[in-house]
């Protein structure tokens, strides 16, 4: 190839071109982005929209069907599931994996704005989820003492808190949770009401019509222009108080007089904790394209001037930060790869024996992955630990390359040939082998483009990386190796330490040059000083070290590599007759290890399933869920209690609870309502799996025994919020569908691999009925829609406008006082028309009664349906589902009743089938690559065997951990098949080269298997090391990489060592290709001799 003689003939050029790579793959690296995950486009839309004071029937019926019905056309939606209860609607749209959400999101509004509502239902939300969308960072702003006022706090946290924050680079917004929200309540005494004749709406209006600023227009005087203002906005409470609200003949009625205004807060919707004790939430969200650790470390140094101005009493304690997981993870990553290269150049080493010969070799190390950068900087990807996990992937498959190019190299160097000459041949040789078994290895990353669901979202980047990192590697080989490997010293040579001397100008003799020469003297004792005598010194003693260290590694590393190398000899002797046996009987062989990798297929089924392996990641969470109706304030006093047990344990560092909606943006229908909380839990630093699971164990006996409630610990979910397995019974009838589901659940929580079992169809919502006697409001001049609003007004209040508190806005809520609303018998006083001369109650036109309604209406597909999340609690997902499957067949259901199990389990189906296309499709790859280099459709053919031989290695390297098959394990087959198939290449390649020159095909195989095995070796064992740190699962996010790396590990070293008498037996048993015979080189000669 012309490429490697130029770079043999061209050293500096080479140089240049690297260090420029390396120069911008240092600056591509400081502007990549660091994330936990790739940039996922997560296809779920959720429409979510509010209607105060509605049951869940009415929020069916008048706004969850009504939108299923509008958006059912949308484009690429898959699945469209609703959840009605009081006061609020979620309608959840899936769409398939692909899909352009920002389109999508667009499509869906345009069918919401021309959808007709109505007129009390709040606007719906459109929200999409996205596990970036997730707070980065969490703060609590706490009192000292406890009884503080929380309504100034949390005014403190919006007006000096918040902003700060919002006005850092890349965060998007902040968000505030728990405390007291100021609100002005105008509570009407209706009794005072009616007498004056007035009715809330009224009061309502006057004070709406009173709280203005309006612009005027403009008057022109004939020197001056002038804006004119209406201003009459609220300045107090007792501008509020003072406002008139009717003249009655002599006497002015005021506000003051009809209703009590006061400096209050708003009702409650949420609750923060940390530790037990009160205190305000700061939730920190970035913007989409922001850099997390750079966002959290602007934030972390914002807080600190924020905390130095603290008011006494308060502090600003750090409850999560998403970053410090995303640094370990990466560090982690970091040093696996160290690792993993250091291991792999002592294998070099210990191989070679030669420093320069090493260092050579593990120089495309660094150069690859840094060129890497540069193209991670091209296409838009983040450094996170699916990206660095595929550069840590990739460095052991780096030097293969340059191993086999520089061990041919050798080979020539040892027939007599000059480092160049023997660098030229060397590297042609086996620049078609490598070119191809590089090919093949990047090929098999193709087509995962075609993967679907979270597979492919997930493992993008990572393929990327390593096909980046590989093609890097590849031109490394072909150029910098070889030309490093001609400009090797000849043994015998005596470096020369000389150094270059200062030259000192003679005296000027001129009085004028003399006297410039003293002047300048000092300065050029200084140059010389600084630009020669320093850099020598500092030479001097770099080779000292450099020396020293050389000696103290050969002290060390010298016997290793003799010890080494002897017990390799052993090997190859032991190798040498290995195959000279099986090469007697071929067939034999074949038979043999054909039957030693069938044997796996027995163990698949044992080999548990699910879709990924879950990551631990500090902490976990507890949702409780409580009967339909509960109170904040009950909840609450419940989560408190949990969360203090919580705390009694050692491996416990703190706690942190959230009540009620707080300052959740995602879009999971489950997370909100005064009867649901969430204690997060955090665990101390170092914690094993095994602590975790026993603080888990420990929580989950405290919240079991909570009468009517459901609870759930899980793990923060990065990527999906559905539940592990999900049962769903569709049907009509909720009374049927609450008696099935009631009844599958007590056989569900009877088996205890399942846990945290959790309907949706619970306890009804206590509801207090109206029915209206249209009879009666007609004699008094009224309808049912005037009294359902007046009784809205009364009970639920309106805001009728906002007082302006520094450049806050207040709002000013108009409802009945709390003492005549809070009661059935109450409700049954109201005055129903107060600007009558004769009140009449509500009892008088309707029947008041007390009910129970549905807790929540569950639709799919525009069908009524329960759902049953359960969560594993032993063993596998795939085995649970069995399970699951078997108890819903026994339980006999109606015929009404239609069941299906969803959930992670539905998402892993279809991961599964797509990447087992998308192994077929890899395997094809390979083999149009092998193909195409051979020329033969038989030999890639052959070469092929291997793949099957490194999935047995796999299987049984799988059973023998106890690792489940997962998304993560079929991207480590799929990396596999192009792997293996690289020392069969390179072995396939010399044999055929080798009877092209008129060698006999028995004795070909021998030399090649001869000339063949340290290489093939060498490159097994650096890949397999350099796979090592991340295989043993040390540190944050390695759940996500171990089970890759050790699927190619095992099936890379079973593969390998079968392969080496496995492949020459087929060679020799179906290969009949007739070769032109060339002319034989000095070199093939010498190898033949060799090998006899």
């Amino acid at each position: 190839m012309k490429i490697v003689e130029v770079a043999i003939k061209l050293p500096v050029t080479i140089w240049m071109f690297v260090l420029a790579v390396m120069l911008f793959g240092m600056v591509s690296l400081s502007r990549l982005a660091i994330n936990l995950l790739p940039e996922l486009s997560y296809p779920t839309l959720t429409i979510r929209t509010d209607y105060d004071g509605a049951a869940p029937a009415e929020v069916e019926q008048l706004v969850s069907k009504p939108i299923e019905e509008a958006i059912g056309t949308v484009k690429s939606v898959r699945q469209v599931n609703s959840v009605s209860k009081a006061g609020q609607s979620d309608v959840v749209l899936e769409f398939e994996w692909g899909s352009d959400m920002d389109m999508a999101s667009l499509n869906v509004r345009e069918k919401l704005d021309i959808l007709q509502l109505p007129l009390d239902v709040k606007k719906p939300v459109l929200l999409r989820f996205n596990p970036s969308l997730d707070p980065i960072m969490r703060f609590a702003l706490k009192p000292a003492t406890e009884g503080a006022d929380l309504k100034s706090i949390r005014n403190y946290a919006e007006e000096e808190v918040k902003r700060k924050l919002e006005a850092i680079n890349g965060v998007a917004s902040v968000k505030l949770g728990g405390g007291l929200e100021q609100e002005i309540h105008v509570a009407i005494d209706q009794h005072k009401l009616a007498h004056h004749q007035l009715d809330v709406s009224f009061i309502i209006n006057r004070l709406r019509d009173e709280n203005v600023n309006l612009a005027g227009g403009r008057v022109k005087d004939k020197s001056q222009d002038y804006l004119v203002r209406t201003i009459n906005q609220f300045k107090d409470l007792n501008d509020i108080r003072e406002l008139i609200v009717k003249h009655d003949g002599n006497r002015i009625i005021r506000l003051s007089d009809v209703a009590t205004v006061s400096d209050s807060h708003k009702e409650r919707d949420s609750i923060t904790q940390v530790n037990g004790s009160e205190a305000i939430e700061v939730a920190i969200y970035k913007e989409g394209d922001a850099n997390v650790v750079q966002v959290s470390d602007s934030v972390n140094f914002r807080l600190n001037k924020i905390t130095e101005s603290l008011p006494n009493g308060l502090t600003l304690e750090p409850v999560y930060d998403q970053a410090q997981f995303i640094e370990s993870a990466v560090n982690e990553v970091k040093v696996a790869a160290v690792v993993g290269g250091l291991l792999a150049m002592l294998v070099l080493y210990l191989f070679l024996r030669n420093s320069w010969t090493t260092f050579i070799i593990s120089l495309s190390i660094p150069v690859s992955v840094i060129a890497t950068f540069n193209f991670m900087y091209g296409n838009d990807i983040s450094l996170n630990i699916m990206s660095l996990g595929g550069i840590a992937l990739a460095i052991g498959l780096l030097v293969d390359s340059a191993i086999v190019v520089l061990e041919n190299i050798a080979r020539h160097k040892e027939l007599g040939n000059t480092p160049k000459k023997a660098a030229a041949i060397g590297t042609k040789e086996v620049a078609t082998a490598i070119t191809a078994s590089t090919l093949t290895t990047m090929a098999v990353f193709f087509p995962l483009a075609f993967v679907q669901g979270i597979a492919g979202q997930l493992f993008s980047d990572q393929a990327l990386a390593v096909t980046f990192a590989l093609l890097a590697s590849l031109i490394v080989a072909l150029t910098l190796i070889p030309m490093l490997a001609s400009r090797e010293k000849k043994q015998g040579t005596v470096e020369s330490d000389s150094f270059i001397q200062p030259s000192e100008k003679t005296k000027p003799t001129g009085k004028i040059k003399l006297t410039f020469w003293y002047l300048t003297w000092p300065v050029r004792k200084l140059f010389l000083v600084a630009f020669y005598f320093v850099p020598l010194l500092l030479s001097i003693v770099f080779k000292t070290l450099s020396r020293a260290l050389v000696k103290v590694s050969q002290f060390i590393f010298v016997p290793l590599a003799g010890g080494f190398n002897k017990i390799y000899d052993v090997f190859v002797n032991f190798y040498h007759k290995a195959l000279n046996a099986t090469l007697t009987k071929p067939i034999t062989t074949v038979l043999i290890i054909s039957l030693m990798s069938v044997g796996s297929i027995p163990l698949v089924k044992k080999l548990g399933a699910e879709l990924l392996p879950p990551m631990a990641q500090g902490e976990f969470f507890v949702d409780v869920l409580m009967p339909t109706g509960t109170k904040l304030e009950e909840t609450e006093r419940r989560l408190a209690k949990t969360a203090k047990h919580a705390a009694t344990h050692d491996g416990v560092l703190r706690t942190y609870s959230v009540i009620g909606t707080g300052s959740l943006m995602n879009a999971s229908p489950g997370q909100s309502g005064d009867n649901w909380g969430r204690v997060n839990v955090v665990l101390k630093p170092g914690t094993s799996q095994d602590v975790e699971s026993s603080v888990m164990d420990f929580i989950r006996q405290e919240v079991q025994d909570l009468p009517g409630a459901n609870s759930t610990i899980e793990r923060p979910k990065l990527l999906t919020f559905k539940a592990p397995i999900q049962v769903v019974l569709s049907g009509y009838d909720l009374g049927q569908l609450q008696t099935e589901s009631d009844k599958l659940v007590a056989l569900f929580e009877a088996e205890n691999s399942l846990t945290d079992i959790n309907p949706s169809l619970k306890k009804g919502h206590p509801e207090i009925k109206l029915d209206f006697n249209h009879g009666r409001l007609a004699q008094i001049g009224l309808n049912a829609a005037q009294v359902a609003d007046l009784v809205a007004a009364q009970v639920g209040g309106k805001v009728a406008t906002k007082l302006s508190v520094g450049d806050r806005k207040v709002d000013i809520l108009v409802r009945t006082e709390e003492s005549a609303r809070n009661s059935v018998k109450d409700l049954r006083q109201l005055i129903i028309n107060p600007s009558s001369l004769q009140p009449i109650s509500l009892e008088s036109v309707a029947d008041v009664s007390l009910t129970t309604g549905p807790s929540e209406i569950n639709r799919l597909q525009q069908q009524r349906v329960a759902l049953i999340d359960i969560n594993v609690a032993t063993g596998d997902l795939a085995a649970a589902v069995e399970k699951v499957d078997s108890i819903i067949a026994s339980a006999n259901l109606p015929l009404a009743i239609t069941s299906e199990v969803k959930g992670q389990n539905e998402d892993m189906k279809v991961s599964f089938d797509s990447l087992t296309i998308a192994l077929a499709l890899a395997v094809f790859m390979v083999y149009i690559v092998m193909a195409s280099q051979f020329e033969s459709l038989l030999h890639p053919f052959l070469i092929l065997f291997t793949v099957p031989l490194a999935g047995a290695g796999s299987i049984y390297g799988l059973y023998l951990t106890g690792s489940n098959i997962s998304v993560v394990v079929f991207i480590g087959f799929i990396m596999l098949a192009g792997i293996v198939v690289n020392n069969a290449i390179v072995l396939i390649d010399r044999i055929n080269q080798l009877r092209e020159q008129g060698v006999e095909k028995l004795e070909a195989i021998k030399i090649s298997a001869q000339n063949r095995l340290r290489p093939i070796i060498m490159t097994t064992l650096t890949t397999t090391l350099g796979l090592l740190p991340l295989a043993l699962g040390l540190g944050d996010g390695a759940e996500l990489r171990a089970p890759m790396a050790m699927t190619v590990i095992f099936g890379l070293i079973y593969s390998t060592v079968l392969t080496l008498v496995f492949i020459p037996s087929l060679y020799l048993l179906f290969d009949n290709k007739a070769f032109e015979i060339e002319e034989q080189t000095s070199t093939d000669l010498n190898d033949a001799e060799t090998a006899k």
